[in-house]
């Protein structure tokens, strides 16, 4: 045996415990040697049944679960095997089992808002206009000295600008809730709006039960750009629509949010729930609710997350409503994002919270406790409505990171960034029915694709042309439906916004630009069958039959309570 000087062994242990050490996580380096803790053990390759019988037999850890798809297990381990865990040969890190923060449960890290906030963008010091139900004063919309971030709040329709129905407080939670309601020690998640620190302008224009008018939609319109300067509103979110009567150009709605887009405003629109509605054989095609059937602004169908947080699983909810907009035949919707069973901020005395007291979040889903009580303050709701603010809050980030960007250029990044990686088609099943409906992945459906704000966030197209949606035509000789080109240039065949640009090679555009028709992968005829069909009068007729024509329009929201699977 080689006996080696005692003094020589100090540098060749010290060289031995820093290369185990760099095997750990800095936070397992001084822990109390008496204690266990919960570990996620990476190797390199997928541990099997040797692995996890030497961490039992050898080093006193218990598997907790495998975690195969990162070559992974989670552990209970004693901290004081950690080191010489770290010295295994097929040990490549060990890193606690740390608490994850939800950020509105898996919808935020679906749009890759998390790593925004982790960067520092979270909408400070922009002004975000919600019209809707109203707002209640709540701590998850309150700065870090306490003040409330409702910097301004005016009622349309009597009564103050509480929430009373529901609706309105869950879309500011998305937009702009911190959390702070699911951030305690003891919570296991916390769900955060997407923009957790901008600030909102509270004009309330629907009733207690969620009804309004056209006229308190557009004198809130009105009064947001009135006070644009004063609250820096860069954003409008409208959670809200209804059907579609006439062109975008005589709808007097659709041209209040054009002259908020115009002075300098995003304006964000639900795209609708009627998704579903085949009543005239469209497959729920030409169902965008108004105001999102103006060109300008930005309209937003619905995802759904499908339980996790990564985007990789998620698919479009069936009940979102597809384009092309009645009378002008407008493309859209422009963008998709999370919209299914979201959870956000619900006081317990509104009146959705009472008709529908299912949806309450159960204390247990974020907090670590085993009791049965519910939240009063968390609500779970699905539609387009709670996509829309998910892309508000986006457009919040881009605006604090350059306050210099028009609408335009705003909607042109947020298109030409989204995810285009989507399924051909999926289904949905209706649980109390049974009946089956089929989405396809199309432009009519998907509009430019799912939203990524961490792409936006990182382009630097500086694209001055208007970001107007384009028009789909019909053509009767070819049987065809294709994307004017020629509306403007936006649509031209220039490298900013070629078609290509927008909406990528992906099937939704095949061939030359053509939506539907021969040389597309959904058959010969265009989807809405020909002109003796009650579905190709509806889409491409002269006549309105949507539904009948009267001097005020009931405001509808359409929230799909329950969502869907």
């Amino acid at each position: 045996m080689i006996r080696f000087p005692a003094i020589a062994l100090l540098p060749l242990l010290a060289g031995s415990l820093l290369a185990r050490d760099a095997k750990m996580s800095a936070e397992l380096r001084n822990l109390d040697a008496n204690t266990s803790i919960d570990v996620i053990v990476q190797f390199k390759s997928a541990p099997g049944g040797r692995q996890h019988n030497k961490i039992r037999d050898i080093h006193g850890g218990i598997l907790r679960r495998s975690l195969d798809i990162v070559k992974s297990g989670h552990y209970t381990v004693p901290a004081a095997a950690l080191r010489a865990l770290a010295g295994d040969p097929d040990v490549l890190y060990i890193s606690p089992d740390r608490p994850l923060h939800g950020l509105l449960d898996n919808a935020v890290p679906a749009v890759n808002a998390s790593i925004a906030f982790s960067s520092g963008w979270d909408g400070t010091g922009v002004g975000i206009a919600v019209i809707d139900s109203g707002i209640t004063d709540d701590s998850d919309l309150k700065d870090s000295k306490g003040a409330l971030r409702v910097v301004y709040q005016q009622d349309f329709v009597g009564g103050g600008t509480d929430d009373r129905y529901g609706h309105g407080e869950h879309v500011a939670g998305i937009i702009a809730g911190n959390g702070a309601n699911s951030d305690a020690k003891h919570d296991s998640r916390t769900f955060r709006g997407v923009a957790p620190n901008a600030n909102l302008v509270n004009l309330r224009v629907l009733d207690e039960n969620g009804n309004g008018t056209d006229s308190a939609v557009i004198a809130a319109i009105q009064e947001a750009i009135q006070l644009k300067s004063k609250y820096n509103i860069r954003v409008i979110n409208l959670s809200l629509g209804r059907p579609v009567f006439e062109s975008y150009t005589l709808d007097p709605l659709c041209q209040a949010v054009e002259q908020a887009w115009k002075a300098g405003i995003v304006v964000i629109v639900a795209a609708g729930n009627q998704g579903r509605d085949n009543r005239f054989g469209t497959n729920g095609y030409a169902t965008i609710q108004a105001p999102g059937n103006d060109p300008y602004v930005i309209t937003v169908g619905a995802m759904k997350t499908m339980g996790t947080a990564t985007r990789g699983d998620d698919l479009i909810a069936s009940y979102s409503s597809k384009g092309p907009t009645l009378i002008d035949h407008i493309v859209k919707p422009d963008l998709v994002a999370p919209g299914n069973r979201i959870i956000s901020l619900m006081a317990s005395t509104t009146r959705l919270a009472k008709d529908y007291p299912g949806n309450a979040v159960p204390l247990n889903y974020y907090q670590n406790s085993n009791g049965k009580a519910l939240s009063k303050d968390y609500y779970k709701m699905s539609g387009t409505s709670m996509a829309a603010p998910m892309v508000s809050g986006a457009a919040a980030l881009l605006l604090q990171q350059n306050s210099r960007l028009t609408p335009d250029q705003v909607k042109a990044r947020l298109m030409k960034t989204a995810s285009k990686n989507f399924p051909a088609t999926s289904v949905a099943t209706d649980p109390t029915t049974g009946a089956a409906y089929i989405s396809q992945y199309d432009l009519f459906t998907i509009g430019a694709g799912y939203l990524d704000i961490w792409a936006a966030l990182n382009s630097a197209d500086a694209s001055n042309l208007p970001a107007v949606s384009p028009t789909a035509v019909y053509d009767p000789a070819t049987g065809n439906v294709t994307v004017v080109n020629s509306l403007s240039a936006v649509w031209g065949s220039s490298a900013v916004w070629g078609s290509s640009v927008v909406w990528g090679s992906s099937v939704w555009i095949g061939g030359n630009s053509v939506v539907w028709g021969s040389s597309v992968v959904w058959g010969s005829s265009v989807v809405w069958g020909n002109k003796t069909t009650a579905g190709f009068s509806v889409v491409w007729g002269d006549s309105v039959v949507w539904g009948s024509s009267t001097n005020d329009h009931p405001e509808t929201i359409g929230i799909a309570i329950n969502g869907e699977n």
